[in-house]
Order: structure tokens, then sequence, then C-alpha cells
């Protein structure tokens, strides 16, 4: 019984944002779980290649190039993957950008990309995806938070905006779809080594200060989000709606 409810084999996922870091991760580990994962990305040879990676292990994997900004595409392109590839049982929103300034010499420019790709992405493609599931009565969404969706940091001011209201729009959509039987709810990763922040290990002070601040005493590794991704994507999870589980190492728990 523990098994089945924890089952995602056979689900169709999207998971856009996929084609390297935290969400090629979890789109690995959802695939090595048995599901059907469609990967997305802005830049079609990266998304291929990250889809040669999983069907080069034996997984299903498909690829859509998109941007998830680019709101008069997003209908057309979530039809072409429910009639190629089959009703998108899950969608998780893993895209999204940092643009380090100060706020006080924050471009306007650099404010609005991080606010775009990070909530209003977010509105846009799961507003396509979720008339799907509203029309068959089931679906879950999990959007990827963010620390920052609770606390600041110096240079990270649009970022924070971004993820704290992307906490807020989680708990919107969960209340408002909760009726069609859709869950939604979020994962918050702490501080993980991938592709964007391997600058940041590599300096000394900043992985010191990282380590020390981390309970766990470490940097996460990508595949330590599989199974929270795994929970909200399954069965086991059917009751919770509107939740943020933070994957951080303890940081939020230590002052």
């Amino acid at each position: 019984m523990a098994k089945s409810i924890f089952d995602v084999s056979g689900k169709v996922v999207l998971i856009s944002g996929s084609s390297q870091g935290l969400g090629l991760a979890i789109a690995r580990g959802l695939g090595e779980a048995g599901a059907t994962v469609v990967l997305n990305g802005r830049d079609e040879r990266k998304l291929q290649e990250a889809v040669s990676q999983l069907r080069a292990r034996g997984l299903s994997a498909q690829g859509f190039a998109f941007d998830v900004t680019d709101a008069a595409r997003l209908a057309k392109l979530v039809a072409d993957i429910e009639t190629q590839v089959g009703p998108i049982d899950v969608l998780l929103n893993c895209a999204g950008i940092i643009r380090r300034a100060a706020l006080e010499q924050m471009e306007e420019a650099q404010w609005r990309e991080v606010l775009d790709t990070d909530l209003t992405g977010v509105f846009l493609l799961s507003r396509e995806v979720v008339k799907g599931m509203i029309r068959r009565k089931r679906g879950k969404i999990v959007n990827i938070c963010s620390l920052m969706s609770e606390v600041g940091r110096n240079t990270t001011g649009a970022y924070a905006a971004a993820k704290g209201g992307l906490k807020m729009l989680t708990r919107a959509m969960a209340v408002e779809w909760a009726r069609h039987n859709i869950q939604v709810n979020g994962i918050g990763p702490g501080y993980f080594l991938t592709e964007m922040t391997r600058k940041l290990a590599e300096d000394p002070k900043f992985d010191a200060w990282i380590k020390s601040r981390t309970p766990a005493g470490r940097w996460g590794d990508p595949s330590e989000l599989v199974g929270a991704a795994i929970f909200l994507a399954s069965a086991a999870s059917d009751f919770v709606n509107g939740q943020i589980i933070y994957v951080d190492g303890g940081i939020l728990a230590a002052l």
C-alpha cells in the first residue's frame, strides 16, 4: 500500500526550466520513478541534449522548447504536448532566473525580466495547463519556490519579490482549484550545487558561510529534491494543498 500511494508510473509530467540544474535533476528522478517526463527550456540544443541524456538511461522523455513568458504561444504548445504525449497529470514550474544587483541600482528591465519569468511565467503556463486538469477533475501543480519566499539577501531583491509572490500565488491557486480535485503546492530549495550556484560555491568565503549557516553543514545535491517532488506528484499528497515544503538542510529552522 505504501508503495502504491507514491506511485507516479505512467503519469505525464511537464517540467518547465528542466534542461539543466534543479529542473533536470527532478525530471531524472521522476523518470526513474516511472513517469513520462516532458522537458522544457528556451535553448533547443541544450534541451535536446538533456532529453538524450535521460533517454540514454532508458527513461521516457520528450522535449518542447518554449519561453514560459510567451503568453501568445502557450495555449497551442500545451495542446501540442497533450496531443503528442498525453494529458498532463502533473505540472512542475521550475523555470527561473536571477539577476543580482542592489535595488537602488537595478534597472527596471532587469526587475521585470525576473518577475516575468519567475512569477508571471508560472501564472501563464499554469493557466493553460490547468484547463485540461479542470476538465479531467484531477491534477497536481508543483511550484519551485525558494528560501527567498521567506527571507531576503543583499542583491537578490527582485528574486525575493518574485519567489515571495510565488508562495502566495501557490496558495491562491490551491484555494481556487481544490474544488476540481487539483492540488497545488510548492517546494522551497535551500542552497544546492548547480550550474547557477557553482561560482558562489567556488568562493571560499561564501562557501564557508553557507556551510556554517546550514545546520546540515553542506550544500544540497539536486537529487535530494526528488523525494519531495514525488510526494507532491503522487496520490500520497491528495489532501495536501497550498503548502510549501522547504528542502534546505535546516536553514529556516535556525537563527
